[in-house]
């Protein structure tokens, strides 16, 4: 009977030092991999028992639970004095790159957009977007392109012009009102 009641009382006590203990744990981090600041943890590579260098964790895509984790390179938020606000971006996930921008149109008219994404060796993707009147956000993005070379390569710019007057819309000939770029610099 004392050895059931002993056998009980350590369930009892795992039950209750188990959450205990995770929660003093802190958070798991992967060594090497950046943080949310886009920083690498701390510390040198670790060493295995035989005192060789262990092997250096690469950059491989890493899983969210619902995929590959997607990275952004975006520039800032801009606004025109028209009513025009974007911000362009530069997406990696996996082994795919593409160009998206964020826009709200305040202008009450009806614009067209131009989303280009620029890589390595001179390749370009360009994208045409028609931008409603409302003033909804709303999001334009290139077909998404297998990375070619390194991902800091490339660079995208959106530019929002008014309509031309000509019943064909395909383009923009009116004056641009609003250039966006995944680099601050541009």
């Amino acid at each position: 009977m004392n050895l059931r009641l002993l056998a009980l009382a350590g369930v009892v006590a795992f039950t209750v030092a188990l959450p205990l203990a995770v929660a003093s744990a802190g958070p798991v981090a992967d060594a090497g991999y950046p943080g949310r600041d886009g920083a690498a943890a701390a510390g040198a590579p670790g060493r295995d028992g035989k005192g060789t260098a262990a092997p250096v964790p690469t950059r491989s895509p890493r899983l969210l639970g619902l995929g590959l984790a997607t990275a952004a390179r975006c520039g800032p938020e801009l606004s025109s004095p028209d009513g025009i606000e974007a911000q362009t971006c530069v997406l990696t996930q996996g082994e795919d790159t593409w160009a998206r921008t964020y826009y709200r149109n305040a202008t009450g008219d009806e614009l067209s957009s131009v989303l280009t994404l620029m890589g390595p060796g001179g390749r370009t993707v360009q994208m045409n977007c028609v931008v409603g009147a409302e003033d909804d956000p709303g999001v334009c993005e290139t077909p998404r392109e297998r990375t070619d070379g390194d991902v800091g390569g490339y660079s995208a710019v959106a530019e929002f012009a008014e309509f031309a007057e000509f019943a064909e819309r395909t383009a923009a000939a009116g004056p641009l009102l609003l250039r966006s770029g995944s680099n601050s610099g541009q």
